[in-house]
């Protein structure tokens, strides 16, 4: 075989070069003009392949997230100090193939978490977020990570064993989440005496614990895992139950920094094809119910 002249191995081997160093944002890139939101090489003009946010978070060398501190979501633990759950697990490999060095969480009230988003305060929510159409009008969403639905719990005593128990009841829930939502919407209809707010998943908890209300509507998945962590909690959920407010959980981001979320979904659904996803999932004990695959999961946005 004859050997390849100077100049085109040079060109080969530059080629393969880019090849290798090109990420998950930069496979989308390659082949395209510069985009708005596309850093600029200055000496060349040409484009870097990564969104302006992603070049940002880069520089800074970790992307903060906005979370309530809610288990088994997205949490600091108390012994270790290290952010741990479900959304973390995903967070982290997401960050892995973006380049992205660490993770910093500001805890925020979940009514808030979208606000302090917008006030450029933190550069993502990362908390177990249902995507829902008036959420879509105030930010944008990646595509759905995964799926769940709400839960009742009551005292492990309570002589509460349906739905339809509830009626005259005193009920909590907290806040700006899709459960407070069920939980006026059975308020309204004459399901439920009486509907207290509480501020997260602790403060909601402690309140059904020490009988302050008679039973709370929150989140399923944090709900098992609260109770199966806590012995001190003398609670069960109740059973047989049919959840109202099923729905799909992903990330949100600000509109303006749409090209780092093509970024992030271009690698969440390389997660789902390759398997790394629904390990992450039953890792925490859910099953193939909760994994919404990439054609189902896309997430349609306003902006």
């Amino acid at each position: 075989m004859k050997k390849m002249k100077t100049g085109k191995r040079i060109a080969v081997l530059a080629m393969m070069t880019a090849v290798l160093l090109t990420g998950c944002s930069g496979k989308e890139a390659a082949g395209k003009g510069t985009e708005a939101g596309k850093t600029q090489n200055t000496a060349s003009g040409q484009s870097t392949g990564e969104s302006a946010m992603l070049k940002k978070i880069k520089e800074k060398g970790s992307i903060l997230i906005g979370s309530s501190n809610d288990a088994p979501f997205c949490y600091k633990d108390v012994e270790s100090g290290q952010l741990k759950g479900i959304d973390i697990e995903i967070l982290k490999e997401l960050c892995k193939r973006l380049g992205i060095g660490d993770i910093e969480m500001k805890e925020i009230d979940f009514s808030n978490l979208l606000v302090e988003l917008n006030n450029n305060n933190i550069d993502m929510v990362v908390d177990g977020m249902y995507v829902k159409d008036e959420r879509l009008e105030i930010a944008a969403f990646t595509d759905k990570w995964y799926q769940e639905g709400e839960a009742v719990v009551i005292p492990a005593d309570s002589d509460i064993k349906s739905k339809e128990d509830l009626k005259g009841k005193k009920i909590g829930a907290q806040p700006g989440t899709a459960f407070y939502e069920t939980a006026q919407k059975w308020l309204d209809e004459g399901k439920i005496g009486e509907l207290l707010a509480f501020d997260n998943q602790a403060t909601l908890m402690t309140a059904v614990n020490t009988g302050k209300v008679d039973a709370v509507v929150t989140d399923g998945i944090v709900a098992g895992f609260t109770l199966s962590s806590d012995s001190s909690l003398k609670l069960k959920l109740l059973a047989p139950y049919e959840a109202e407010a099923s729905g799909q959980i992903g990330a949100a981001v600000r509109f303006q920094d749409k090209d780092f979320l093509n970024e992030i979904n271009k690698c969440l659904n390389e997660m789902k094809e390759d398997g790394t996803l629904s390990g992450i999932l039953k890792s925490y004990g859910l099953t193939d119910d909760y994994f919404v695959g990439a054609e189902e999961g896309k997430t349609k946005n306003v902006k």
